[in-house]
């Protein structure tokens, strides 16, 4: 029988003793220049799906095509974010700064499912470093904005520098101290947008790790087309959109566990004389936006309100071809990452490419992605015809004055590393890894 219960999440339970976080929100002021892109329609799934076929489509230059002008977007913005340090003992001189990627947020740095057996957040913290998740400007409970012209890669970058600085000069109010270094953590978009504050403020990181990552971004069109993306707002409506919960939590009730909804279905079903198996509806239900529908009505207090131009993936189904090796993730787990995800905007795709070419940070520099990435190895991460050891590898050219660069290919693993079953062993080699590059706690 599939697992019922993970649409309750009540997986997520479970305590850690280890640490210690505080959430709060981080003012910043931040000056950025960047795209000013003609809008376009992006109310409704088909609209999205038109955005898809041209952005993906090999003749057209999408971004060039809607790129009207640059400009320069200054304002003030609020950045949620999650400190965590070792429950004993002081913060420490060293801060792990973790940004998240496309379809996640600050969460994804620290998973509750299975008593944080999958949580980054956990080993960094028992290797003694404290950790400042972020939610990205635009994403979660950071500020929102226009998808086209404010919520851009490269805003997001100067907002995660001024926080760094911030950090480094004892400015955030809710952190006692001030930090001596500050490593850069990130996955996949959030890799990007470490690497480009890299490029564009050396002297303002002293470490990288850029997980789920490469300098290929040839796969990015494959990986749009896969995710079949849709209207965030229509996607997951009682989440994304500004529905009201009141009268679905009513209707549901007796519904709240998965195997109350799948018998109910069931029910439903057999009035009008069709004879399901409890594994059939469970499989239609998880795996379609069905449950895409529903998610947030026991969890939800506030509908996130995100705008149209707000896009995420459709469904479970997108989200494993994306992110995720079938057979070395729990499916679970699968469940609450669809059921908590985030979405990305119409001008993140438009700017996602749009970092420097070469970076001159000098420090040291890990590249740590899964064997099976798809959006940044097209599925196979040794696949570069005998020319370097693997796809990432290639990523050295990047980074012509570090003092260390080293790309590590971790086994069993797709894009979505942190919720695979070995991800806790990628995170010991992480810490391992920085400990032996002079960046330890």
């Amino acid at each position: 029988m599939a697992p019922h219960v993970s649409f309750t999440l009540l997986a997520l339970a479970g305590l850690a003793a280890a640490k210690t976080c505080t959430n709060f929100t981080i003012p910043v002021s931040i000056s950025a220049r960047q795209g000013l892109f003609k809008t376009i329609p992006v109310e409704s799934n088909l609209d999205i799906t038109t955005f898809s076929q041209a952005f993906t489509n090999i003749g057209q230059n999408y971004t060039k095509e809607l790129l009207q002008d640059y400009q320069t977007l200054n304002g003030d913005y609020k950045i949620s974010a999650k400190f965590c340090h070792p429950s004993s003992g002081s913060d420490g001189s060293i801060i792990q700064v973790l940004t998240h990627g496309i379809g996640f947020d600050k969460t994804y740095w620290d998973l509750s499912f299975n008593d944080y057996n999958y949580s980054y957040v956990e080993a960094a913290v028992k290797a003694g470093y404290s950790t400042l998740a972020i939610d990205r400007l635009g994403i979660g409970n950071s500020s929102h904005g226009d998808p086209f012209n404010t919520i851009q890669a490269s805003a997001e970058v100067q907002a995660l520098n001024t926080i760094t600085t911030k950090l480094r000069k004892g400015e955030i109010s809710e952190i006692s101290h001030s930090f001596d270094k500050v490593i850069h953590v990130g996955h996949s978009f959030g890799s990007v947008q470490s690497y480009w504050l890299s490029a564009l403020y050396p002297d303002n990181t002293d470490g990288l790790v850029l997980t789920g990552w490469s300098t290929n971004g040839s796969y990015v069109p494959i990986t749009v087309a896969s995710l079949n993306m849709h209207s965030a707002r229509l996607n997951q409506p009682l989440r994304f959109g500004n529905a009201s919960n009141e009268g679905l939590l009513k209707s549901l009730g007796a519904y709240a566990s998965g195997d109350a909804l799948v018998r109910g279905v069931q029910s439903l079903l057999k009035s009008v004389g069709v004879d399901l198996s409890s594994q059939t509806v469970w499989e239609d239900i998880a795996t379609t936006e069905v449950v895409d529908l529903i998610n947030g009505y026991n969890k939800t207090v506030e509908a996130l309100d995100y705008p149209s131009g707000y896009m995420t993936w459709s469904d479970l189904t997108a989200n494993q071809y994306a992110f995720l090796l079938q057979g070395f993730y729990d499916v679970a787990l699968g469940l609450v990452a669809e059921s908590t995800k985030q979405p990305v905007t119409v001008g993140e795709w438009l700017t996602i490419g749009s970092a420097p070419s070469s970076s001159s940070f000098s420090g040291p520099v890990l590249v740590f992605t899964g064997d099976h990435d798809v959006p940044f190895c097209g599925g196979d991460c040794y696949a570069t015809g005998g020319t370097a050891d693997s796809i990432p590898a290639l990523s050295a050219a990047a980074f012509p004055k570090t003092n260390s660069f080293e790309a590590y290919i971790q086994p069993n693993t797709a894009h979505g590393l942190n919720v695979h079953y070995n991800a806790t062993a990628g995170y010991q080699y992480i810490q391992g890894w920085l400990g032996s590059h002079g960046l330890a706690a």
